[in-house]
């Protein structure tokens, strides 16, 4: 069967376009005040930084402005106080600049999925790649997410090792904020929801692009044959 260039070129392209996606859009339910708010209102980080609920609300309204909005100065203050030393600033601004790197990709993903689909004017093969990268994505969760169930400390490390330099995110949660803002609890909790969101999220592109691809080579020929059969 003759597969045309485009198509050989574009398939693969919305294949590996849909996974980068769909994280992109799984990352946006958790990083905004409202999900921040309720799970460090579960972790007590009350209790650990010994700020009142109203402070631990404006602390991380500011990192989170200046973690999405800018500048990155992470400079919150309370009562006239830095809550970050240099250290957990310089890592802040270190996470900012992973955050905008991932976030850019998703964003080029999901522009690349919008042209590839108009160009293909919703062809089936395009919604087949669709689906496949939904499946894979489904099964790349349940992996990753059974491994961080397992072993997360392991697992949290090796993130920080591969998007940081060494040394650079380790703090002392008796004294410096940013683990006591975030503390272990958090991490874990948030990494949960997220692989939960993403697997749904996964699941209904999959099976929404398999409707719009409509069935498969091998389950037409096996209907005619079902059908030739019964006759």
């Amino acid at each position: 069967m003759n597969v045309p260039p485009v198509q050989r070129f574009c398939a693969p392209l919305a294949t590996v376009a849909t996974p980068c996606a769909v994280v992109g859009v799984a990352v946006l339910f958790f990083l905004n005040p409202i999900w921040v708010g309720f799970d460090q209102g579960r972790s007590n980080v009350a209790d650990l930084t010994g700020y009142t609920p109203a402070q631990v609300s404006q602390v991380t309204g500011g990192i989170l402005s200046d973690l999405v909005f800018g500048p990155p100065k992470f400079d919150v203050t309370v009562n006239g106080t830095s809550v970050l030393d240099e250290r957990e600033r310089s890592h802040m601004a270190d996470v900012r600049t992973v955050l905008l790197d991932l976030g850019l990709v998703a964003l080029l993903a999901a522009v690349a999925l919008v042209a590839i689909g108009l160009a293909s004017r919703g062809a089936r093969w395009f919604w087949r790649a669709v689906r496949a990268g939904g499946v894979i994505l489904a099964g790349g969760v349940v992996v990753v997410g059974l491994a961080f169930a397992v072993l997360f400390d392991q697992a949290f490390e090796l993130f920080h090792e591969i998007f940081f330099q060494p040394g650079t995110y380790l703090f002392d949660p008796r004294s410096e904020r940013l683990v006591q803002l975030f503390p272990d609890q958090f991490w874990s909790e948030t990494s949960v929801g997220l692989a939960g969101a993403v697997l749904v999220l996964a699941v209904i592109v999959a099976a929404g692009a398999g409707r719009l691809a409509g069935p498969t080579a091998e389950a037409v020929v096996a209907g005619r044959s079902e059908t030739g059969a019964s006759r």
